[in-house]
């Protein structure tokens, strides 16, 4: 049975997990908390906030380790709350579930199952077994959401897909002289910088490599909570040639059918692509039905005519009745600028 707390405790190993969102793939961004036993949320612990752990990069420890090393002593006969089902495999790293029984929990309180197929269900069978209290489904709309992603590469083999469009109001993507940087303002292009950095690659493109010539690297300052380093970038994939000399190398050529590209980089372990990109690489993935997520950046600008590059370049509905709808999760204004995010209506 859940206690008053639970959600109060799950809440920080989401905080966690978000924290490391875009360092961990192919592994899932998890984040885990230990509470020793009669620890009230609100009272904190000698960590202020229970011991908090999250998975680090592959190869690294998982958010369960990390937690109970920072626990330590006080974790035995405690509680454990983390976003995804422990391990019981050895992989890089050894099985989460021998860690988490040697330190002593008492209980641990899980979000989602992991649809790995080498884990789906035997962490929990093996903690359970091992006569730990194990509850599953508190926040777990939150964390399947924060997942998304992840659990899609998994059931699918495939990585989730995020088209990001920017725009002036009246659909406008460049000018009819082919101009079209800086639409949208620097607080949005700044917020773009942090979408990317959340994913293992970006897709553009051929052509927009040729007008364009995007390095497609995260371009944020050293502080910044989504900073990435020369070599923590995102994978450069381009559909198509690439130019002699284009500053988007080192990256990866792709031809070839939309489905197949995603599989092979699903099998890399690419777990979300960032498309940015131009408007036929736009429809191409859009009117495929591949695309996960859609964020759009508005401008508070017009070009007032019919003559601008349009977000997709390709033949659009027929009819009223062949619309595409989606639902819109979330508008956030950029200082002036506004993001919208949707997703299609049967997500």
């Amino acid at each position: 049975m859940s206690g008053p707390d639970d959600a109060v405790w799950m809440a920080r190993a989401v905080e966690a997990a978000e924290s490391v969102r875009g360092r961990t793939s192919p592994n899932p961004w998890v984040g885990a908390v230990v509470v020793p036993d009669g620890t009230v949320a609100g009272a904190g612990t000698a960590a202020g906030a229970g011991f908090i752990g999250a998975t680090a990069p592959p190869g690294g420890p998982h958010a369960e380790v990390t937690a109970l090393a920072a626990a330590g002593t006080s974790a035995r006969s405690g509680t454990m709350y983390v976003t995804l089902e422990p391990c019981a495999h050895q992989g890089r790293t050894p099985p989460c579930t021998d860690a988490i029984i040697a330190a002593g929990i008492r209980r641990v309180v899980v979000a989602v199952e992991d649809p790995d197929p080498q884990v789906r269900g035997r962490g929990i069978d093996v903690l359970r077994s091992a006569g730990i209290d194990v509850e599953v489904g508190e926040t777990a709309a939150a964390v399947r959401a924060q997942l998304a992603p992840y659990l899609k590469h998994r059931r699918t083999g495939c990585p989730w897909v995020v088209l990001k469009l920017a725009a002036t109001l009246d659909g406008g993507t460049a000018a009819p002289d082919g101009s079209s940087r800086w639409i949208t303002g620097e607080a949005a292009r700044r917020d773009a910088h942090r979408l990317r950095s959340q994913v293992d690659a970006v897709v553009v493109g051929a052509g927009t490599v040729r007008d364009d010539d995007p390095s497609l690297t995260v371009r944020l300052p050293a502080g910044d909570p989504w900073y990435r380093g020369p070599d923590e970038q995102p994978l450069r994939v381009v559909l198509g040639r690439i130019p002699p000399g284009a500053a988007v190398e080192p990256a990866l050529e792709c031809d070839g059918d939309l489905d197949d590209i995603l599989a092979r980089l699903g099998d890399r372990g690419i777990v979300q692509v960032l498309v940015e990109g131009g408007s036929r690489v736009a429809y191409a993935f859009h009117s495929s039905g591949l695309v996960d997520r859609y964020v759009l950046y508005l401008a508070p600008a017009l070009f007032g005519g019919n003559d601008a590059r349009p977000l997709f370049a390709g033949p659009g509905a027929a009819t009223i009745d062949g619309l595409w709808r989606g639902r819109i999760l979330s508008v956030t204004s950029l200082e002036g600028d506004l993001r919208v995010e949707l997703s299609p209506a049967d997500d």
